[in-house]
C-alpha cells in the first residue's frame, strides 16, 4: 500500500500501480485522474502541493506533484507520443508493458530494449501549452498565496535544513554555489555531468530569467527570450504538456494546472544533440533550428509539466474561494457572510478612495464602479458591461497618476501603469504577432489576462512625431478600449483575441484615446508632499480592512444582475420624459450609460437586481458628473 506522501513526492510511482493493475484495460487513465481529484479533495490538499509560483524550480524534487497558476501565452502544435510500449530483455526475451504518459523520456530497465514494433504499442497525442505567470499580478496576490502554502519538500531534494520555503525574489539575493546546485539537480539521474550544462547552474539561469525577458542558454548562441508579455515579470515559464479536454483551453485563459514536474537533464542533452547534428536527414526533421530552440528549451530553464488536473479559474484572488459557481456549503457560506457585512465595507472603500482623490467623492463613486465592472456578454461585435474611465483634471507636476497607480496596485490580483509618452508609443510591442520562423506567439503588452486593470497615464504626454508603429500602438488601445478586442498580427492576416481588461485613463485635459465615461476630478486638498500622503493613506488602513477591499472588488465582478419588467417600463418611461423637456440634452447613449451606471451602482451595495432607489441615484451621478464637465468647459472655454 502506498503511504499517503506517495502521491506527492512520487505520483508516477501510484500510477504505475494503477496500469499494472488494469493493463490491457484502457480505464486506467480514468482511474488515475479520479484517483488525483479525490487526494485534492481532501482537506486543504491542494495547500500541500509546492506552487512553481512559489519556489524555483531547482528546490522540487523531479516527477514530484506540483501546481502552477499560470496565463496560456501560446499553443503549440500537439504532438505524439507513446502512451504504452514493450521492453523486451534480449537475454532471457521476457517482455514487460510500460506507460508513457505523464513523462518525456520513455524509461526501460536493465538490460531491456524497447520493442519499437510491438503489437502492444500505443500511439497517444497530447496538447502543449507555453505558459507564463499571470502578468501584472500584484505582489499581494503572491504573498498570500505564499503563505496559504503549507507545502514542504524532503530535505535531501530542496530546501536547506535553514527554511522551509524560498521565494523567487527571495532566490535572487542568495549567493551561487554551482557545484552545490550541480549536486541537488542531478541527484540519481542518468546524464554524465560535464557536456550538460543545462544541468550545471540552473539558479544563474533562473535568476536571469526572472530579471526579463532574455536569458543566456547554455546549448545556443543567442539568448532565449521567455516571451512573458510584460517587462520585468518573475517566475518560471512551463510548457504545459495536457492530456484531457486541452481543447477547452486557449490562448490567454488563466489556469491552475496540477501535474508532474519532469526536468530531466536527458531533454537538453537530445535537443542539443538534434540541434548541432549536421546528419540529419532533412526529410526526418521538419523543424527549424529555431523552432527547435523555442519549442524545446533546456529543462532547467523551462521545465515541463505534465497535467493530471487542471481548471480554468474564474479569479486569481486567493483570499476567495477559486470557483464561486459550484453550490458548496462552503462557497455559499463565505459568499453569505461577506455580503451580510457589504455596506460598511463599501462605505470603507469609498472613504479610501475619496482620500486617494484627494477628496473628491464623486470621483471616488465612479472609480468603485469602474473596479467592479466587467464585460458580462457580447452583442453581435458590442461588449456589454466594459466601463472605462477617463479621470481627467489630474494634477500634472506631483506624480498623482503614478502613486495612485501603486494604492489600486493594492486592490486589484493583476494590473499594468502605461506611461505614455511618444517614446513608448513608437518602440513598444503592443500588439502580439506570429513568428514564423520559430513557430510561435511573440507577446505584446496587450496580451493580457480576463479582468487585469490597465491605467494609462497621459500626464506625462508631450508633443511630438508618432511613427507608423506609434500608430498602430494607439490604434490597438483604442481598440481595445472600445471593443474589448486586440488584433492579434499573423502577418498575411489579423486575428482578433476578445479581451476583458477594465482601462482607466488619468490625464490633465480629455484624453486622446476613447472612454465610456469621462470624470472630471475636483480635488479638495493638494498635499504639499504626494508620496507622503499617499503612502500614509495605506499604513492608515489594517490590513484585515484591505482584505475586505479586495475581497468586496473581486466578488462583485462575479454576481449575475437583471431588471425586472416593472423597472424596465419605469425606465422607458422616465426616459421619454425626460426626453419631452429637451430632445438634445438626453440621447440613447446617454440612457445606455446611465443603465451602466445603475447596474455597478446596484452591484457595488449587494443588489442583483435594479430597484427604482438606485435607478434615481444613478440618474444623480450622471447630472452631477455632466454638470462639472460643463463647468469645466465654460471655465477653459472649450471642451475637455
Amino acid at each position: 500500500m502506498p503511504c499517503v506522501g506517495d502521491w506527492l513526492n512520487s505520483p508516477l510511482s501510484i500510477v504505475q500501480g494503477i496500469f499494472a493493475q488494469n493493463v490491457p484495460n484502457s480505464d486506467w487513465e480514468k482511474k488515475v485522474t479520479e484517483y488525483f481529484k479525490e487526494k485534492l479533495k481532501e482537506n486543504n490538499a491542494t495547500n500541500w502541493v509546492p506552487s512553481l509560483n512559489d519556489v524555483p524550480v531547482h528546490y522540487l524534487k523531479p516527477n514530484s506533484l506540483v501546481k502552477f497558476r499560470c496565463m496560456v501565452q501560446d499553443m503549440f502544435d500537439p504532438e505524439f507520443y507513446m502512451g504504452v510500449y514493450e521492453t523486451v530483455d534480449p537475454n532471457t526475451n521476457a517482455r514487460v508493458l510500460h506507460f508513457g504518459k505523464y513523462r518525456d523520456v520513455a524509461e526501460c530497465g536493465p538490460q531491456q530494449e524497447i520493442d519499437l514494433n510491438s503489437s502492444q504499442t500505443v500511439t497517444s497525442e497530447r496538447q502543449t501549452f507555453y505558459c507564463v505567470p499571470v502578468p501584472g499580478e500584484s505582489a499581494w496576490v503572491k504573498e498570500i498565496s505564499f503563505f496559504a502554502s503549507q507545502a514542504r519538500v524532503s530535505p535531501s531534494t530542496s530546501y536547506t535544513p535553514s527554511r522551509h520555503k524560498r521565494s523567487y525574489e527571495e532566490d535572487e539575493d542568495m549567493d551561487l554555489h554551482p557545484s552545490k546546485q550541480k549536486e541537488q539537480h542531478m541527484g540519481n539521474s542518468c546524464c554524465s555531468g560535464g557536456d550538460i550544462h543545462g544541468c550545471v547552474e540552473p539558479k544563474r539561469l533562473e535568476t536571469e530569467a526572472s530579471a526579463g525577458h532574455h536569458v543566456i542558454s547554455p546549448n545556443c548562441s543567442p539568448p532565449l527570450d521567455l516571451n512573458f508579455p510584460l517587462p520585468g515579470e518573475k517566475g518560471p515559464a512551463c510548457l504545459v504538456k495536457v492530456y484531457e479536454s486541452w481543447e477547452s483551453f486557449k490562448v490567454n485563459d488563466v489556469l491552475e494546472v496540477f501535474g508532474v514536474l519532469s526536468v530531466d537533464p536527458v531533454l537538453s542533452i537530445v535537443n542539443s544533440e538534434e540541434r548541432d547534428s549536421s546528419t540529419l536527414d532533412p526529410m526526418e526533421c521538419m523543424d527549424t533550428a529555431e523552432e527547435q530552440r523555442v519549442h524545446s528549451p533546456p529543462a532547467s530553464l523551462v521545465p515541463r509539466i505534465h497535467v493530471i488536473l487542471a481548471q480554468k479559474l474564474q479569479h486569481i484572488n486567493p483570499l476567495l474561494p477559486a470557483c464561486l459557481n459550484e453550490e458548496e456549503s462552503k462557497t455559499c457560506e463565505f459568499v453569505s457572510n461577506f455580503m451580510s457585512e457589504l455596506s460598511p465595507v463599501r462605505a470603507e472603500l469609498l472613504g479610501f478612495l475619496t482620500h486617494a482623490l484627494l477628496g473628491d467623492s464623486l470621483a471616488a463613486e465612479y472609480l468603485i464602479l469602474h473596479l467592479i465592472s466587467t464585460v458580462y456578454a457580447r452583442r453581435d461585435v458590442l461588449p456589454l458591461g466594459k466601463f472605462t474611465i477617463n479621470l481627467s483634471g489630474c494634477p500634472r507636476n506631483s506624480a498623482f497618476a503614478e502613486h495612485l497607480y501603486r494604492l489600486l496596485q493594492q486592490l486589484v490580483p493583476a494590473s499594468y501603469h502605461l506611461r505614455m509618452s511618444i517614446e513608448s508609443m513608437n518602440h513598444s510591442r503592443f500588439i502580439p504577432h506570429k513568428d514564423y520562423a520559430a513557430n510561435r506567439l511573440v507577446s505584446g503588452l496587450l496580451q493580457l489576462a480576463s479582468n487585469t486593470s490597465l491605467v494609462i497615464d497621459e500626464t506625462q504626454l508631450e508633443q511630438g512625431q508618432l511613427d507608423t508603429a506609434g500608430v498602430h500602438n494607439v490604434t490597438a488601445l483604442g481598440n481595445l478600449i472600445t471593443w474589448q478586442k486586440v488584433d492579434y498580427d499573423f502577418n498575411y492576416h489579423r486575428m482578433e483575441f476578445p479581451c476583458n481588461i477594465n482601462v482607466l485613463i488619468t490625464s490633465e485635459g480629455r484624453s486622446l484615446l476613447p472612454s465610456d465615461c469621462q470624470v472630471h476630478l475636483q480635488p479638495q486638498i493638494i498635499p504639499p508632499n504626494m508620496e507622503e500622503y499617499m503612502s500614509s493613506l495605506l499604513t492608515a488602513v489594517l490590513p484585515s480592512v484591505l482584505n475586505k477591499f479586495r475581497i468586496y472588488l473581486s466578488l462583485l465582478r462575479l454576481l449575475d444582475y437583471s431588471i425586472s419588467d416593472e423597472v424596465t417600463k419605469a425606465v422607458e418611461e422616465d426616459f421619454v420624459e425626460m426626453r419631452k423637456n429637451d430632445p438634445e440634452s438626453v440621447t440613447a447613449d446617454d440612457l445606455h450609460k446611465m443603465l451602466l451606471v445603475a447596474r455597478f451602482l446596484s452591484l457595488s451595495a449587494g443588489q442583483t437586481t435594479l430597484s427604482r432607489e438606485r435607478w434615481l441615484r444613478a440618474k444623480q451621478l450622471e447630472a452631477l458628473r455632466k454638470a462639472r464637465l460643463q463647468q469645466q468647459k465654460c471655465v477653459n472655454g472649450n471642451e475637455l
